[in-house]
């Protein structure tokens, strides 16, 4: 009777870790930033959970391999889906001409005191020489505009290449909640 209990015991925490295992592999990953790119929403150090079968939208946090530092990963909003014109005037987000506010600047904004923009002026044209984000591309942007290496500079990232949507933050315990 008693190897029998062993037996369901140990059956039961194989399967609990294979689950566990399953899940890290095919469902959600951690994350872990590094840098101050995308300050103030997510800062250096901080871990997250990113969904790896998540759905991407606009203004979602991703992470995917650093096309120009092998081994790295960013992290980065994507600001541009396929088919999208981008464009920034006066620190103001154009996507398809219409004007969008970024609610998750507001706190950095307000912390500038030398009367520049956060985010210079541009569009898709002066960038790329093209008008729209490329079929299956994202163009994405760090929330810490002046010293983000982001798609002003590395160019659009593939949707393929995404790895996880950041959902949630789980350290510092401070700063548990979700990512917006």
């Amino acid at each position: 009777m008693k190897v029998k209990e062993i037996a369901k015991s140990i059956l039961f925490y194989v399967v609990m870790v294979g689950a566990v295992i399953a899940l890290r592999h095919y469902v959600f990953s951690p994350v872990e930033a590094i840098g101050d790119s995308m300050k103030p929403t997510i800062n250096d150090g901080e871990r997250m959970f990113g969904l790896k079968l998540a759905e991407i939208e606009r203004f979602d946090i991703v992470t995917f391999p650093a096309p120009d530092d092998p081994g790295r990963d960013y992290v980065k909003r994507v600001i541009g889906l396929p088919g999208d014109t981008v464009a920034y005037k006066n620190d103001q987000l154009y996507i398809n001409g219409k004007k969008y506010e970024e609610s998750y600047l507001d706190e950095f904004k307000g912390k500038l005191t030398d009367g520049q923009p956060l985010t210079n002026d541009f569009d898709l044209q002066s960038l790329f020489g093209y008008e729209k984000v490329p079929a299956g591309q994202l163009f994405v942007l760090g929330d810490n505009r002046r010293i983000s290496k982001d798609g002003r500079i590395i160019g659009m990232i593939d949707e393929e290449a995404v790895l996880t949507n950041v959902k949630f933050v789980f350290w510092p315990p401070n700063r548990i909640g979700t990512v917006d």
